[in-house]
Order: C-alpha cells, then sequence, then structure tokens
C-alpha cells in the first residue's frame, strides 16, 4: 500500500443504499468525527442529498467528517435514473438489478481507496467485495450489520445447521440449537430462500457474505453488548472475529460519549 503522511485516523464508511442501512452508517461516522477521527462516507448523489445537511453542520463545528459521491450504475443494471435507494423498489425485478448495481460499485470505491489511502474501511455487510478491496489496500475491512447479534446468530445457526430440514408441516415447531436460550420456530416464519431451497441471486450473495466475514477484520453491530452480550460472545466465537457494537448514536448519553462504543 502507497504510504501516505496522515495527521488523524482517517476512517471510510460505505453504507447500503437504504434508509436502515445509511442512518445508523451517517450516525456512526459522527460519532467517530466527535472523538477527533476522520470520517468520510461514500455516498451515491440523491443518498448524499439526504446526509448532507447533518454533515455540514457537523463541519462548521470543526468535525472533520465528508462525503465522497461515487455514480449509481442505474443505466448499466436496466433500473430508472432517479432509483438509487432500495426504499424506491417496488418489484423483485427491480431489488435483483439494486444488487446487481452494488457488485459494479466495487472499482469506484478502489479507486476512491487508492486515491485517499485511509487507515480504514468500514463497509456494510451487503458488500461482500469490500473485503478484498480492502485486503488489496492493505487496510482492516470492518462488516457493518445494521442487525442484531441475535439475529446473526439465530441465521446462522439456520444457515449452517439446517435444524429444519427433517420438518415436514409448515406449522410444526423446532428447536434452534447451539443458542444462549431456547428459540423455537416454524418453517412458515423461515426466510423465502431458506424455505424455498432453490439458488437465486439473493442465495449466491448470503454465500458471498459468509466468504468475506472470514476474511475481515471484524464486525460492527448496530446494538448494545448489554442488550445481547451472551449472543456478541457467541457470534464472535462462531466466526472467529472481533465484535464490536455501536448502537443508535441515541447508542449512549452525551455526558458518556468519551467513554467509547
Amino acid at each position: 500500500m502507497d504510504s501516505k503522511p496522515h495527521n488523524k485516523l482517517h476512517i471510510y464508511f460505505l453504507p447500503m443504499m437504504s434508509h436502515g442501512h445509511i442512518i445508523p452508517m451517517v450516525d456512526m461516522a459522527r460519532l467517530f468525527a466527535r472523538r477527533s477521527v476522520k470520517a468520510t462516507l461514500i455516498l451515491t448523489p440523491l443518498n448524499a442529498a439526504h446526509a448532507s445537511k447533518t454533515i455540514d453542520r457537523d463541519r462548521e463545528l470543526g468535525m472533520e467528517i465528508a462525503i465522497r459521491l461515487i455514480s449509481f450504475p442505474s443505466a448499466e443494471v436496466g433500473l430508472p435514473k432517479d432509483i438509487e435507494n432500495h426504499s424506491s423498489i417496488t418489484s423483485p425485478e427491480m431489488s435483483q438489478k439494486m444488487y446487481k448495481a452494488t457488485e459494479l460499485l466495487q472499482q469506484p470505491v478502489e479507486n476512491l481507496l487508492e486515491e485517499d489511502s485511509p487507515d480504514c474501511l468500514v463497509a456494510d455487510v451487503f458488500f461482500p467485495w469490500a473485503s478484498d478491496v480492502a485486503n488489496k489496500r492493505g487496510i482492516p475491512r470492518l462488516i457493518f450489520y445494521g442487525t442484531s447479534a441475535y439475529a446473526l446468530c439465530v441465521y446462522h445457526v439456520l444457515n449452517q445447521q439446517k435444524p429444519y430440514k427433517n420438518i415436514e408441516s409448515d406449522s410444526e415447531v423446532f428447536v434452534l440449537p447451539d443458542l444462549p436460550n431456547k428459540i423455537t420456530m416454524t418453517k412458515r416464519q423461515l426466510p423465502d430462500y431458506i424455505r424455498d431451497g432453490t439458488e437465486n441471486h439473493l442465495t449466491k450473495l448470503i454465500e458471498k457474505i459468509t466468504e468475506s466475514e472470514v476474511t475481515s477484520y471484524g464486525v460492527v453491530i448496530n446494538s448494545f453488548h448489554e442488550l445481547e452480550s451472551a449472543y456478541s460472545e457467541l457470534y464472535s466465537k462462531v466466526i472467529g472475529r472481533k465484535v464490536w457494537h455501536v448502537g443508535p448514536v441515541s447508542l449512549c448519553n452525551r455526558d458518556n460519549e468519551d467513554k467509547g462504543p
């Protein structure tokens, strides 16, 4: 990696194009910026418009936080030019095109990393290629999950151990093994991609995500350790990587912010 002198630790943040992912990622970047870290958010133009006023206010207060823009490849995947966020998706076909577009963002993100030489990349889980990009630059990649450690443990058991495989009825209750608490489900409650058992674009993406966990430096979860400590520790043990909880910025009291997430 090309060396470049830094006065501050510089972290890049790459959220998925969805309000439920962008908002907590922006909050996390702002939290780091308040603690004297240089924070840069990578956003597409329409998504940046929703965060720019907040970022501008922080900059006026002296925080070193900025937005770097990358074009969203709408035309390349057959989406209308004003579609850059999952909230605008109206069909399964459009959803698949949106995920295809996220794959095409790899080169623009790689170009920014080469230009700025940040010290770390925090990238949403739906960018599995981010681990390879960061490793290529010789910097750590942290995976951002907008969900809880509890949910991640449940998904891991479902995907790896498949406790539903011998269940015939959609209403029959089965137990999810090896969890801190007794958790039961029915086939009717399973995600469609698990219940259908067929390979599609989503299942391929999930496989890539699982692989990227192994090559990442660690995982950042938008939750509180005190809320689910047993599941946090279990998940860290399962994936063999460090796990940090950052929670919503409302994440901790202002009086406690200097104590760190």
